[in-house]
């Protein structure tokens, strides 16, 4: 993926926001059409040189009027244009009226939708619904979208894929799967994660000249994480450093049975930076660490209330969750984490006990995936996934500290801001990632970073990572341990970049 703007926005923002700048830079509306159609061709041209035949589908909208452009510039260029309407051509007014005319005062033809054949095509443009989009499609779009999706073409979208929510990044029924999506003046903040990174294809932006205008003029609703974005939160050492100055983190977990759970906990945490680490684990996991983990310190835990008291307060920062199970054991050291004011991280089993009795804790880090989200809410996992801004919200506003809600694109919310992780990929759905992440944004807290910045970095390194394994390797067999010794490369990675 492109280096991307970092602001992000709702479809309203931009809606509102566009003429406004336009006004500001002085640029008429129907400019910025053609502007549009001009980066959609221009794209097309790019990654498809060799077309020769364009089906272009347009809605009466001005994504539409796009299209009209698009198909335009494709007939001067020589190429073979079939441009197909859907809807009522006597409701297309305004702009996309005009680029309409111009279509056909170039020699252009609009044939209606249901004549549209994808074996006639070399390539398709999705220019039939926009960012107003706020119910599920109906019959009969959701069949030209069966059919487009059928037809095992390239297709590139005008500014979203059609169906898809560009608030949300849900599917609204049914979506177009697009190959390429060209979007434009402002990054919508929908099409950057759940659903969405299923259908957008390779992002593209455009800011059609008055993107600064925009940008000065409208407050963003998220932000887009990426390598640049952390490089300077990177904890950094100093030439005298010893180990104590890189803090002191308690890993606990490794219920009978679910020692690897916090071996790769603790494991991640040494590979990034924390200075000490001690766990305490079940008797029978104790061993399988000291062997597999050597770095660590290793301690069972039986019910000695000393030895857990002790040791909560002999660390910085605590990492709690990675098979830590939910009978008394698991009961008794959740209490006494619950209770603490160290700063901490809580995933797995902590989230599901910590689902059963509630609570707001604002020095804590809460890595739930959506199965866990939804027990937090007590909601559906499918509700979650509709509206995973909504999600993360209403997690934070509940549990208070910094949310890091997992999934294709992940989102972080440390109460003021909410970020989405541009990183990852399918490889990472395998048994303990989320352990891994835990130990990295842990080992960051140790090393002095805030909450925000933990989960921020964290999160980051921890897809970078996946992603340089995934390029090398591929996607499938990807395990959770491959990504410990990749994050250390990660982070060089990171505090590389711009030298």
């Amino acid at each position: 993926m492109e280096r991307l703007p970092t602001r992000l926005y709702t479809a309203q923002q931009v809606k509102q926001g566009e003429q406004l700048a336009a006004q500001q830079a002085g640029v008429e509306m129907y400019t910025l059409m053609q502007r549009a159609g001009k980066a959609v061709y221009q794209r097309i041209r790019y990654q498809y040189p060799n077309i020769k035949h364009l089906s272009i589908l347009c809605g009466c909208g001005n994504n539409g009027g796009d299209g009209f452009v698009v198909a335009k510039l494709a007939q001067k260029d020589g190429l073979d244009v079939q441009l197909y309407l859907y809807g009522d051509e006597a409701k297309i007014s305004g702009d996309a009226k005009k680029a309409k005319q111009a279509w056909l005062n170039g020699g252009g033809e609009i044939s209606s939708i249901d004549s549209f054949n994808a074996g006639d095509a070399d390539l398709i443009v999705d220019g039939l619904l926009g960012t107003g989009l706020s119910c599920d499609v109906r019959e009969p779009m959701q069949v030209i979208i069966g059919k487009i999706n059928e037809a095992n073409l390239p297709v590139v979208s005008i500014d979203i894929p059609s169906g898809l929510c560009s608030d949300t990044g849900s599917i609204l029924g049914a979506a177009i799967s697009a190959n390429s999506t060209v979007t434009f003046i402002g990054v919508k903040q929908g099409l950057m994660t759940g659903q969405a990174r299923s259908v957008v294809g390779e992002l593209h932006f455009a800011g059609l000249g008055v993107d600064e205008e925009f940008t000065q003029l409208a407050s963003h609703s998220a932000l887009s994480l990426g390598s640049e974005s952390v490089k300077h939160l990177l904890p950094k050492r100093c030439p005298t450093a010893h180990k104590g100055n890189h803090g002191r983190l308690l890993c606990i977990g490794g219920n009978e049975g679910y020692s690897g759970a916090i071996r790769l906990c603790a494991s991640a945490a040494a590979r990034t930076g924390a200075g000490l680490i001690r766990t305490l684990c079940h008797q029978s996991s104790t061993l399988a660490l000291q062997v597999g983990c050597p770095e660590v310190m290793t301690r069972s835990w039986n019910g000695n209330s000393e030895l857990l008291s002790e040791a909560l307060q002999a660390t910085d920062v605590l990492a709690l969750g990675p098979g830590l199970g939910t009978d008394n054991w698991a009961k008794t050291l959740f209490l006494a984490c619950k209770s603490s004011t160290k700063a901490k991280v809580l995933d797995a089993d902590a989230l599901n006990l910590l689902a059963n009795e509630p609570s707001a804790d604002h020095a804590r880090v809460i890595t739930p995936h959506p199965g866990e989200a939804a027990r937090l809410l007590g909601c559906s996992v499918a509700t979650v996934e509709q509206n995973r801004f909504q999600a993360v919200k209403d997690l934070q506003n509940k549990y208070g500290g910094v949310v890091v809600l997992k999934g294709a694109g992940t989102l972080i919310n440390d109460g003021h801001d909410i970020y989405i992780c541009n990183a990852g990929n399918p490889g990472m759905a395998t048994g303990g990632m989320g352990d891994v992440l835990t130990g990295i944004i842990a080992a960051m807290l140790a090393q002095g970073l805030s909450l925000s910045d933990a989960a921020k970095v964290g999160t980051l390194i921890h897809s970078v990572a996946a992603d340089e394994l995934v390029q090398q390797y591929g996607q499938i067999g990807l395990l959770a341990s491959d990504v410990i010794p990749a994050s250390r490369a990660a982070i060089q990675h990171c505090l590389s970049l711009g030298e």
